[in-house]
């Protein structure tokens, strides 16, 4: 099958309805709305654009689903993900294409972020039957205390573009493990590849009504009346600070546990003592992941005064030498931004920081024909007033600082109202351990360019979020405890 072929058969066969209550149907007056390919600006498919009368629909199926979900046995229910993780990680190289499709990244990424997306489904398997609770005898020895743990109830999801099959996963699997239903609201630039997941949670035994997906071009007009109504107990959001601020006092109303993975505006520190090759691949990492398009990636990279030429002259090379190209094609290594407006705002912030002084090393222009591709960029000399130095980049720039003092790289690693994830490259130990526990965030790559872990807690702190995702206490977010004192 010839691959253009292979590219119409995945989205034909992918689902374009809503998913409520295990049935597939169209959103309100059979409203849709389409979904591009950011490579050519082209509409690959139309998808069912929900109204607020279908996103209660979707509540409506979620609340009478969770007693006998939350009944359900936790073997039965770890057994599911697991037979999902299975699946997904059959079915790699379609769901690959799909992603690469809607959203841009090359193959090779996608087959990345399919592989960690589907950790999250085999880790939460193993924790749905590590539920624990507490019994103990009380202070006064008349009495008992017992100590619970339930699913907090139906859960609302949002998950963003950037990781469409991770940031479902990292929010669905505790949710199941836990014993909780849930409606998902997908990106509207990437909805598709959430659908498929659907599909698949259902192939693997997810009963009707567990999960429930609704597309929708109308966000904050569908799930407004859902955070708001009182059934919804918990609401898990990846998106961006200013959003997630909204979503918070939204959420207040009706007092919900939140989950919040904002924005993030991570540092990359190379001390003078690092192996700088080490430290160039770990920024190749850090930054060129999903083209920049990550909270986690390095947004500004401050560099001791002894090694920056070296560390920029390599890294100029790496991105110099990167292949950009239609993500689906052999050997592309950065695919397009999302959509228009995202490679706007990176030439924007480039455009900025060039007037104010930095020097173009790479890169640097967008260019010409369909799509929305900006080149791999380095950036030298950066001023600290160029607005890239506080806002999020969110595509393929490095901007490089300098400094000859640790206490002057903590200082401006710091200096952000973010606090997601910092980056810090050092041969000395004792240097390391002072630095890292210095460094405001929540999660810190030590002499490597990548934190993601299915076991691992990420979150940030800060305005980067709350909560935290993944791990040991990942399944704790879907919990309520329960105490009962009990006399003997």
């Amino acid at each position: 099958m010839a691959e253009t072929d292979r590219e119409r058969r995945v989205i034909d066969e992918v689902t374009k309805g809503l998913i409520i209550g295990g049935s597939v149907r169209d959103a309100t007056g059979q409203k849709t709305f389409g979904v591009e390919d950011p490579s050519t600006g082209e509409i690959l498919c139309d998808v069912a654009d929900a109204s607020p009368e279908d996103g209660m629909a979707a509540l409506d199926a979620a609340a009478a689903a969770q007693a006998d979900w939350a009944a359900t046995a936790p073997r039965e229910r770890g057994e599911i993900l697991r037979r999902a993780f299975e699946l997904v990680t059959e079915r790699a190289d379609d769901i690959a294409m799909l992603m690469t499709l809607e959203m841009g990244k090359p193959l090779a990424e996608s087959k990345a972020e399919i592989g960690y997306a589907a950790e999250f489904f085999r880790w939460f398997s193993e924790e749905a039957v590590r539920i624990s609770g507490e019994w103990k005898v009380n202070a006064t020895g008349s009495g008992r205390v017992l100590v619970m743990r339930q699913p907090i109830g139906p859960c609302l999801l949002i998950t963003p573009w950037n990781f469409p099959l991770a940031m479902g996963t990292r929010k669905i699997g505790p949710a199941i493990a836990a014993g909780c239903t849930m409606v998902i609201k997908p990106a509207s630039l990437t909805p598709l590849t959430i659908l498929e997941l659907a599909d698949i949670l259902a192939e693997a035994g997810l009963p009707d009504g567990v999960l429930n997906v609704v597309t929708t071009k109308s966000t904050g007009k569908v799930m407004g009346p859902l955070i708001t109504d009182g059934r919804i107990r918990k609401l898990s959001f990846t998106g961006s600070t200013e959003v997630g601020q909204k979503l918070l006092q939204q959420a207040s109303e009706q007092v919900l546990k939140t989950s919040m993975e904002l924005g993030g505006n991570a540092p990359f520190v190379v001390c003078a003592d690092a192996d700088v090759d080490e430290a160039v691949a770990g920024a190749m990492l850090a930054k060129m992941r999903n083209i920049g398009e990550a909270c986690t990636a390095a947004n500004r990279f401050y560099i001791h005064a002894d090694v920056a030429e070296e560390f920029t002259k390599k890294l100029t090379e790496r991105m110099g030498d990167m292949k950009v190209g239609r993500g689906t094609e052999e050997g592309v290594e950065v695919g397009p931004l999302v959509e228009a407006d995202q490679r706007d705002k990176v030439a924007e912030l480039v455009d900025d920081a060039v007037q104010k002084g930095a020097t173009v090393r790479t890169g640097g222009q967008v260019p010409s024909g369909q799509g929305y591709f900006y080149p791999p960029t380095v950036l030298a000399d950066v001023p600290t007033s160029a607005r890239l130095a506080k806002e999020e980049i969110f595509g393929p720039v490095a901007p490089i600082f300098t400094f000859t003092e640790d206490d002057e790289a903590i200082r401006a690693a710091n200096d952000t109202e973010f606090g997601l994830v910092s980056y810090l490259y050092t041969k000395d130990l004792s240097r390391a351990i002072r630095l890292s526990e210095r460094l405001e965030a929540g999660m810190v790559g030590l002499n490597q360019g990548m934190v993601s872990n299915a076991g691992a807690p990420f979150g940030g702190w800060k305005q980067s979020g709350l909560g935290r995702e993944g791990g040991s206490v990942g399944i704790e977010e879907y919990l309520e405890v329960k105490y009962v004192a009990m006399n003997v």
